[in-house]
């Protein structure tokens, strides 16, 4: 457990056991002596993981503002409970699916919505890129959860996925490479993926979700994101009739931050998008 000088508590690496899938860990961000504190869990994209960029720096401004902030790794993210900074398990991200973040979303929920010092009446997702379009599905799921927040995040999984001649490929193969612009591994994606999103197609369709959610939701997208275009923001906010939607002028698919992030404050648009988030949550939750 560490301390900082703005009286804030971080715990570090809690084991999160999942039987299902396999174990993984989680960080929690919160206020000292506090109690009755709305909880936020953020869910990383695509190739992302908890200790990612600027995430810590963004955990602490939400702890600062009075929330109990968890972000944590997807089991099959490729990292390790050993090594939980590096893509030490290249299987595992090969053998992940949507099925699989769910069940650990679902984990996640039940380790912290019953800490003592939770208010479970006052539960927020937050997910960035893919694992926004995760946290739509698990927020129309889950009843526990009451407010939305997605940044950069998808509207439609499946026209990410292959077609035509790449996936008879792939179906044939039973395995597609993507490569990691960072660290230059070649990542493994196995055919199971495929197979685990056709299965559940009408569970995995983010704009039903969205469609259905009636839930406190606030969409923030950056203009100049060339992941996720802000189309599929005003799509989002299209289909769901309690969202709200932000744009950050000139912002990129990661509002600023890039890995390593060596600097002591956030980049300017990813301070932006945090003050967007307290201050929509100030008015949803506290």
């Amino acid at each position: 457990m560490q301390r900082l000088k703005t009286n804030i508590t971080i715990e570090r690496n809690i084991l999160i056991e999942n039987p299902v899938t396999r174990n993984f860990l989680a960080d929690a961000f919160y206020p000292e002596s506090s109690e009755n504190l709305p909880l936020i869990i953020f869910a990383h994209g695509y190739k992302g993981y908890k200790d990612w960029g600027a995430w810590d720096l963004m955990a602490e401004k939400f702890a600062e503002a009075g929330f109990f902030f968890v972000k944590f790794n997807f089991s099959h993210n490729g990292t390790t409970v050993e090594q939980p900074t590096e893509f030490a398990d290249l299987d595992a991200f090969g053998n992940n699916n949507f099925s699989k973040e769910m069940l650990d979303y679902d984990e996640v929920l039940n380790c912290f919505s019953t800490r003592p010092n939770i208010n479970s009446e006052k539960i927020v997702l937050i997910g960035h890129s893919r694992g926004a379009g995760i946290s739509v599905i698990k927020a129309f799921e889950d009843d526990r959860v009451k407010t939305l927040i997605s940044l950069a995040g998808v509207s439609h999984f499946g026209y990410r996925f292959p077609s035509g001649e790449r996936l008879d490929k792939w179906r044939e193969t039973g395995v597609m490479y993507s490569e990691n612009a960072r660290t230059k591994q070649q990542m493994p994606h196995y055919y199971q993926f495929y197979e685990d999103y056709k299965a559940n197609e009408n569970r995995f369709s983010v704009q039903y979700a969205a469609q259905h959610l009636e839930k406190p939701f606030l969409i923030v997208q950056g203009t100049e994101d060339d992941a996720v275009k802000d189309k599929e923001a005003y799509l989002l906010h299209e289909w769901c009739k309690s969202s709200e939607l932000r744009l950050i002028e000139g912002a990129n698919h990661t509002f600023g931050a890039k890995e390593p992030w060596v600097e002591t404050d956030l980049p300017a648009d990813l301070e932006a998008t945090v003050e967007m988030c307290i201050d929509f949550l100030r008015q949803e939750v506290m």
